[in-house]
């Protein structure tokens, strides 16, 4: 069985995700923002999961995540499922926490970043961002196609890990909204495959995936100089080096 940390799993498709992993008997980590959310996964705790907290959009509070991982240890895979949809903390919690947690929670051997369809509008200019978050910068499509890159470079770059984007539509979540026509067991099927699967295709890096299927991403997101300058321009502003 596998220990899964999953991000942003006090509600929607990271809970149902946590939910999902548990009942097939994986050891699993979930995550809430502050102290006030952990009601949220209590459900969870009580069958025996353990909970992170802390605020993605701060970065100190990031670091102190990953120090929390990192004393359980033996994290055989994280699911960075955290994200928001608008607002000046796009970039700190849809693309500086997920890289900042990769950085520093060494081990997991499997790495699932939450990516959209909608990362297909993202703008590749990565001049002018304020990853701090003081004033909003980016899209939403920006920051997921700047996930998807960071993915893809971790596969590049990291052979041993296996590194993958996944789709998982636009489904009846808090943030998808109740009228969102894609199927919600669907939203989170491919990441739990994805983190604990032993099928051949589940253990390959490099992919962008959309319900157990591989989809051709932005081109930019696999092309190496733009991967490796949207990772300098994360390691200048963090101090913390892939």
């Amino acid at each position: 069985m596998a220990r899964v940390f999953i991000t942003g799993s006090a509600d929607g498709l990271g809970l149902a995700t946590a939910d999902t992993l548990l009942r097939d008997g994986h050891e699993v980590i979930v995550h809430a923002r502050s102290s006030r959310r952990r009601p949220a996964v209590q459900h969870l705790l009580d069958r025996g999961a353990q909970c992170l907290i802390g605020d993605l959009a701060v970065a100190e509070e990031v670091r102190q995540i990953a120090d929390q991982a990192n004393a359980i240890g033996d994290i055989d895979a994280v699911i960075h499922n955290a994200g928001v949809l608008n607002g000046a903390a796009l970039l700190p919690v849809n693309v500086v926490a997920p890289y900042l947690l990769t950085a520093l929670i060494p081990g997991p051997r499997r790495l699932i970043y939450l990516s959209s369809g909608m990362h297909r509008g993202g703008g590749t200019g990565l001049d002018n961002l304020d990853w701090a978050g003081r004033t909003t910068t980016a899209s939403y499509s920006t920051t997921k196609l700047h996930v998807t890159a960071l993915s893809a470079a971790l596969a590049r770059l990291v052979p041993h890990v296996a590194s993958n984007a996944v789709d998982p539509g636009w489904v009846p979540t808090r943030m998808g909204g109740r009228s969102a026509p894609d199927d919600l067991e669907l939203g989170h099927r491919t990441q739990e495959w994805l983190a604990t699967s032993d099928d051949p295709e589940a253990l390959a890096s490099g992919g962008y995936w959309y319900h157990q299927h591989r989809q051709t991403p932005h081109p930019a997101a696999n092309d190496p100089k733009y991967q490796d300058a949207l990772l300098a321009q994360l390691a200048d502003y963090t101090g913390v080096t892939l």
